[in-house]
Parts: C-alpha cells; sequence; structure tokens
C-alpha cells in the first residue's frame, strides 16, 4: 500500500437469509448461511449441519409454487441422484426434509461452482484440463447409464466444480428412469436446444445414453474452443446445420481430440461413438486414472432395492423405488398437493387431443355423463361420484393428467377404477401415485 492511501474496504460479508424472508435454521438441523441461486419455486442455500459442522447446499422447494407437472420432476430428481450416490463426480444427495410448506432437499456442496462460469470467465481450456473434466463427466454419464438414468440435459451450467476442481454432475431433474422408456426408446423431447441431441430435437423416439452422448461431444468442443459449434440463435438453422454437420474446428484443437468430438456429433445416433468405447480411445485414456468399479455400485443399498425392483417388473414406480431407499419416503411430501386416494395422476406422451378424447370415450362407455368446464377441464359424473380430469403440458411431448376424484371416492375405487385405468392405458406412459 502507497503511503497516506486509505486503508482498503472491508470485504462484503456473505449474503445471509433474512429473517424476514427464511428461516435462519431449517427443522433444528442446518443453518443457513447465503444465497447460492434462485429459481420459479426453489432457492438454494449454502448452509452448514448443526450436528456435524459440514458445509452443505440446501435446494428449498417451496410447495405453494409447484403444481401437479413439478412433482413427478421433483421425485424423479431425488431418485436419480440417490440410484447414483456413490459416484465421486455424480452431486451427492445426503437426505430429504419437508414441513407443511417447503421440501428441503440437503446436496452436497460444490465450492467451485458451474463450470459455465469458468469458462466464462477464462475461455478456452488447455488440452489437458479439458481432458481431465471430459473424462470426469464420461465417468459420471457412463455410471448413470450403467444404473438406468440418462440425464438428458448436459451442460456447462449443470456441471459443478467441488473445492478441488473436480467435476460433479448435477440437476437430474431432467432424467430419465427405466419405467419411461417405450418399447426401448424414450420419446420426451426435453433439454436445453444448444446441446441436445438431433434426434430429440427432431422428435423422434431416441436412446438417451446416445443423446448423451451428443451433449459430451459438445461440451468437448466448448472446453477446446471456448464457444459452442453450432449457434443456437435460430433453432431451424442450428437443426440444418447439425444435419449437415456444418461447423468448423478451430486450429489449435490437437487431431485426435477432432476425432472424438467428430464422432460423438455424428446426427446419425446409430453410427454415434458411445461413451463407453471412449475408453478404448489413446487420447481419452491418457492420463486417465483408475474409475469406479462394479462393486461400488452393487454395495450401495439402493442400487440392490432397484435392482430388485426391475425384477418384480413394470409395475413400479418412482415412488416405490424412493420408499425402498431409506431416509427418502417421498409419499408424503407433496400431501398439500396430492391425495393418492382420491387424485390419481399419469403422464402421457399422446397429443392433447388424443387425451382428452380418450377421457370422454372411456368415461361414455362406463356410464358417466360428460362435461367440459370454462377452463377445458373434463367433468365426468354418475350418481355420487364425480371426477375432474385436468392436462397439464409438462414440456413439448409430455402430458400430465390428474384424475380427481371430487366426490364418491369410495364407489370410484370399488365400481369403476380398475375398468378407467385399463381403458386409459392407451394413452397412459406411466403413473405417479397409483401401482399399476
Amino acid at each position: 500500500m502507497e503511503p497516506g492511501a486509505p486503508p482498503p474496504p472491508p470485504p462484503s460479508p456473505p449474503t445471509t437469509p433474512s429473517p424476514s424472508s427464511s428461516a435462519f435454521t431449517i427443522l433444528g438441523k442446518y443453518q443457513l448461511i447465503r444465497l447460492l441461486g434462485r429459481g420459479s419455486f426453489a432457492k438454494v442455500y449454502q448452509a452448514r449441519s448443526l450436528i456435524d459442522g459440514s458445509i452443505v447446499a440446501v435446494k428449498i422447494i417451496d410447495k405453494s409454487k409447484t403444481d401437479p407437472a413439478m412433482e413427478p420432476r421433483i421425485v424423479r430428481e431425488v431418485d436419480a441422484m440417490r440410484r447414483l450416490h456413490d459416484h465421486p463426480h455424480v452431486l451427492k444427495i445426503h437426505e430429504v426434509l419437508a414441513s407443511k410448506t417447503k421440501i428441503y432437499l440437503i446436496v452436497e456442496f460444490a465450492a467451485g461452482g458451474e463450470l459455465f462460469s469458468k469458462i466464462s470467465r477464462k475461455g478456452r481450456m488447455t488440452e489437458v484440463v479439458a481432458r481431465r473434466y471430459f473424462q470426469q463427466l464420461v465417468s459420471a454419464l457412463c455410471f448413470c447409464h450403467k444404473n438406468g438414468v440418462a440425464h438428458r440435459d448436459v451442460k456447462p451450467q449443470n456441471l459443478l466444480l467441488d473445492h478441488e476442481g473436480n467435476l460433479k454432475v448435477s440437476d437430474f431433474g431432467l432424467s430419465a428412469l427405466p419405467e419411461q422408456l417405450k418399447n426401448g426408446l424414450l420419446h420426451t423431447a426435453c433439454g436445453t436446444p444448444a446441446y441436445t441431441a438431433p434426434e430429440i430435437l427432431f422428435r423422434r423416439g431416441y436412446d438417451g445414453s446416445k443423446a448423451d452422448a451428443w451433449s459430451c461431444g459438445l461440451i468437448l468442443y466448448v472446453l477446446l474452443a471456448g464457444y459452442l459449434p453450432f449457434s443456437d440463435a435460430n433453432i431451424p438453422e442450428m437443426c440444418k446445420k447439425i444435419s449437415r454437420r456444418d461447423y468448423k474446428f478451430p486450429d489449435w484443437i490437437p487431431k485426435p481430440a477432432r476425432f472424438v468430438i467428430h464422432r460423438l456429433l455424428d446426427p446419425n445416433p446409430k453410427n454415434r461413438m458411445s461413451l463407453e468405447s471412449l475408453y478404448q480411445n489413446s487420447w481419452f485414456k491418457k492420463s486417465l486414472k483408475p474409475q469406479p468399479d462394479d462393486s461400488l455400485f452393487e454395495s450401495c443399498p439402493t442400487a440392490k432395492s432397484y435392482q430388485k425392483l426391475e425384477r418384480m417388473g413394470s409395475g413400479v414406480n418412482a415412488f416405490d423405488i424412493i420408499s425402498m431407499s431409506s431416509g427418502l419416503d417421498l409419499t408424503g411430501l407433496f400431501e398439500t398437493t396430492t391425495d393418492n386416494k382420491r387424485e390419481k395422476i399419469f403422464t402421457s406422451n399422446a397429443s392433447l387431443v388424443a387425451v382428452e378424447e380418450k377421457v370422454k370415450e372411456v368415461g361414455g362407455i362406463l356410464g358417466f355423463k360428460v362435461e367440459i368446464g370454462k377452463n377445458g377441464a373434463i367433468g365426468l359424473g354418475k350418481g355420487k361420484v364425480v371426477l375432474v380430469v385436468e392436462v397439464f403440458e409438462i414440456v413439448p411431448e409430455l402430458l400430465m393428467v390428474t384424475v380427481k376424484v371430487t366426490n364418491g371416492g369410495f364407489e370410484f375405487d370399488e365400481l369403476h377404477w380398475g375398468d378407467m385405468k385399463s381403458g386409459l392405458q392407451d394413452v397412459v406412459l406411466s403413473w405417479h401415485n397409483e401401482s399399476l
């Protein structure tokens, strides 16, 4: 400091939650330290465990801001993270807590922030650094795929770094689980266009692992180049460039890395390189650290439960899987919005018109009087039994349908539920709070 210069201002204290807007302590277990980020229905805080002093991240979900369409996504996120809990490059979930108004997901704290922020600040990375992050990403996603989870939203914003700079895959809200497969393929259009595989953009059935492989090719390109190969400012034009493989490599990207990117960015998923095959590639294997083996997954209690459920057949849903995971029974988390006895929920990849027509058709066959409300809801009435059916679009080509029993629940379950479920099956992708 120069003589006579004023002292530097003291560092700004970390942002802490305001007592008027959020409690400092969650259920007597975690003390909130500072706000890390916020979304439309959730906030994420850094917090300290009052039990052992460890630092964690807490995702606080406001039940009043969620709707039936969001509930399966939250359940799916927790389910996926629980299945993958033991991998070193997947963000760990510690526990789930709930109050009457909030859901708290307690997860590993990634002190290094988003990989996206690092790219934005420093631009492209050296080959050695880019390869290290890429190896960690591929390791995590291979583990995901082996255990039945396709991420479907792989992008730098969802890749976090811990205090040692190791990569952590996060945000499994759009992930796909085995029970979502139809004829062995996925059909839901989701993800971020700039990182989404062409077969998803073109609305075709797709293999989730091959879709993740495409996203990895884009990630590797961005790490080495500092920018995307395809601009997403004009989606139709971007799709044309993708189908033509119309992109260029900057001169500084080495040829072995170009080969990997070129094979991953094959618009034909049948010809696209799989992530597993990268372990035979000499450029990828360079300085590769030992990867988690199968024994790690076999030792995970949740994995054993999942394998047991797989043998039980397709009648198992996300709630069943989670209820077998110690400390993560979510069946009661949504009691403010969902009553399993009076509301049945299913997803559908049929069109809105097809679902509505099927509901009216089945209702008519079962002798219900069918009426359409001003808000588009379908009312079904027969004697004491009154139902309200509402259809919500979650993302393009994925609908959430709620069948609410507003009167005569006992009579409905006893006389009509089995026939209605059977009649609707042509438009049902999966049930979310009712065993099949």
